[in-house]
């Protein structure tokens, strides 16, 4: 992406404020940047420091919610879990030098997974660096994001239009105050007010053909076991879900989903998540369909399960919004938004499998879905379940069915990466598509689960919000383990305690390569939690989950620490197939 330094706007608009006794102030740089930002967003994240200690100061001061975090990377890590979980662009701040470069890991995160978010900074003063001043808009470029630096001109006509491309493009945009404008009025020309001019607007794509749907629709009708494949782009595109209901229905086709979009329109004929987070015998049927349209998903090797997903006759119909995603499977290729898209298919078909051709009800009425695994409280020998694997330690499975049964139904998963996040897809439902959250896997990384579980907390506070971590990336990210316990209204924090770097044990260790940096020494988080005020409990059998299930009983109110020591002897379906196939899987890639 292009950095953009100084940028001038073309118009100059006045920026006026009333002070006393009727008398025109002309507000500060940091002051009309946080006008624009009570326009744009209703909460800021952020952590302070000296080159924003003035904007943080203004919003605060006048009442605006400010959500601070114990760590730099946790206030974009938070911002970009805020949009997951409902939607809504984010913003984030934090101070320049070390201050912007500790969010560099979660900044690349929010980049690549495509994160509508707007990071406001401090930066070098607009006469030239300071001796601890570093390149950050070189920085914020190399990890994919454009920085527009302010100038005293027109500050805020600048962040409009950073919001506005966030928004229009899907991205995150870095927004810097230089730190001799802190204290600057802005010198822009007088007038009624200067902080009402419009934001630029920015494209958007065209509503598809005739002919560019003709092909779709060709291989819709002629279809005898249609499968739908929804991604992000389906719940980010306004009346797209509900389209895919029109369509599915109308061709009695499965639907399949990223782990980005699970239950984005309903469960009837949902099959769950396609690719690495399948279950087994729903992966079967997906692979029985003879044309297969994939709508803003990503189609990357995990997500069609290392090529294994799709029938290799199978005729594959994929729509997206960027041309270069087209997959190397794919025979018809659409560059259409999702909502437009599904509209337009599911208006050209009949409403219902018989208007089709379909008088049998179409696939879907043939092929009985596969009921989701439960946990039996009573083994096949008549034994009572304890939860515990062969070592001695705790079944990762069991635990995630038990978690199914006892978490409140309305909540919020937030996953950060490693081995552990095999288990509550393929084991916990969710309620709508924004409800499970990945974190880290577009990049890579671990270690910005806390922080994360803040957004989705502050963003959905009527729902409960489940962070699932490792020992590893919760050691990591502990700082905002406070943070976490300190603002949200009902949280459960589950960590899978492995006492290790699983992924890296199950793929090397088992190659020979010396395990010793793999493991890590057991930590009782249920205990860090409880000094922080949190409740908490060390499971050592299936029946220590009873201490969860009173939490909820009484209302899961606060946070709750629940530190379940697993085997590491149980490996994850994914982390299994990826081996088998030698497939280095550090993480899956659950970005679309």
């Amino acid at each position: 992406m292009t950095a953009v330094a100084d940028a001038r706007p073309t118009t100059a608009h006045a920026v006026q404020e009333s002070g006393a006794a009727g008398e025109t102030r002309v507000p500060t740089v940091p002051q009309a940047v946080a006008r624009v930002v009570r326009e744009q967003d209703t909460l800021l994240f952020g952590l302070m420091g000296n080159g924003n200690a003035h904007l943080i100061s203004e919003l605060t001061s006048t009442g605006f919610p400010f959500v601070t975090v114990r760590h730099e990377a946790g206030a974009v890590a938070a911002a970009d879990a805020a949009f997951r979980a409902s939607g809504r662009l984010a913003t984030a701040t934090v101070t320049y030098g070390a201050g912007f470069t500790n969010t560099l890991t979660a900044l690349a995160e929010a980049a690549l997974a495509r994160i509508p978010l707007v990071l406001i900074i401090g930066d070098a003063p607009t006469t030239g660096p300071r001796f601890f001043d570093v390149d950050q808009v070189g920085m914020a470029a190399a990890a994919g994001v454009e920085t527009v630096r302010l100038n005293d001109h027109d500050p805020a006509a600048q962040v409009r239009d950073a919001y506005a491309r966030a928004r229009a493009e899907s991205r995150p945009v870095v927004v810097a105050i230089p730190y001799d404008l802190v204290e600057a009025p802005v010198r822009g020309s007088t007038g009624a007010d200067g902080l009402t001019g419009e934001a630029p607007l920015h494209g958007s794509l065209p509503a598809p053909t005739g002919a560019g749907i003709a092909p779709f629709l060709a291989a819709l009708r002629g279809a005898k076991r249609p499968l739908i494949i929804a991604g992000r782009g389906v719940v980010d595109s306004p009346g797209a879900p509900e389209a895919l209901r029109r369509l599915a229905d109308g061709l009695g086709a499965f639907i399949a989903t990223s782990v980005m979009a699970r239950n984005v329109a309903g469960l009837e004929g949902d099959l769950g998540i396609a690719g690495g987070f399948a279950r087994l015998d729903r992966a079967e049927i997906m692979r029985q369909a003879d044309v297969v349209l994939v709508v803003g998903a990503g189609m990357n090797p995990f997500q069609l399960r290392y090529g294994t997903l799709l029938g290799a006759g199978a005729t594959v119909l994929q729509v997206d919004t960027r041309d270069w995603k087209r997959h190397e499977r794919t025979d018809h290729f659409l560059v259409s938004d999702a909502g437009a898209a599904l509209g337009a298919l599911a208006a050209a078909l009949g409403a219902t499998p018989d208007e089709n051709g379909r008088p049998d009800g179409g696939w879907r009425a043939r092929q009985a879905i596969p009921a989701a695994p439960r946990l039996e409280t009573v083994r096949a020998d008549g034994s009572v379940e304890d939860g515990l694997a062969e070592d001695g330690r705790l079944n990762p499975r069991s635990m995630a069915l038990a978690l199914e049964e006892i978490l409140p139904a309305e909540r919020t998963f937030v996953q950060d990466g490693g081995h552990f996040i095999g288990w509550v897809p393929l084991m916990c439902s969710v309620p709508d598509a924004r409800s499970h959250t990945f974190v880290g896997t577009a990049f890579q990384s671990i270690g910005l689960g806390f922080p994360s579980a803040v957004g989705a907390a502050a963003a959905r506070p009527e729902r409960t919000t489940v962070l699932v971590t490792g020992d590893g990336g919760g050691l990591m990210a502990l700082a905002d383990l406070e943070s976490f316990v300190r603002q949200a209204r009902s949280g459960v924090v589950v960590v899978f305690n492995d006492a290790a770097y699983g992924a890296e044990l199950h793929q090397y260790a088992v190659r020979g390569l010396d395990e010793e940096a793999m493991l890590i020494e057991e930590v009782d988080f249920a205990a860090v939690g409880r000094a922080f005020g949190a409740e908490g409990v060390k499971a050592r059998s299936l029946a220590d989950l009873d201490a969860l299930k009173d939490w909820v009983a009484r209302g899961a109110e606060g946070v709750f620490v629940l530190d379940l020591p697993i085997s590491r002897n149980v490996v994850a379906e994914y982390m299994a197939e990826s081996m088998a196939g030698a497939q280095p899987a550090p993480r899956p890639l659950p970005v679309d």
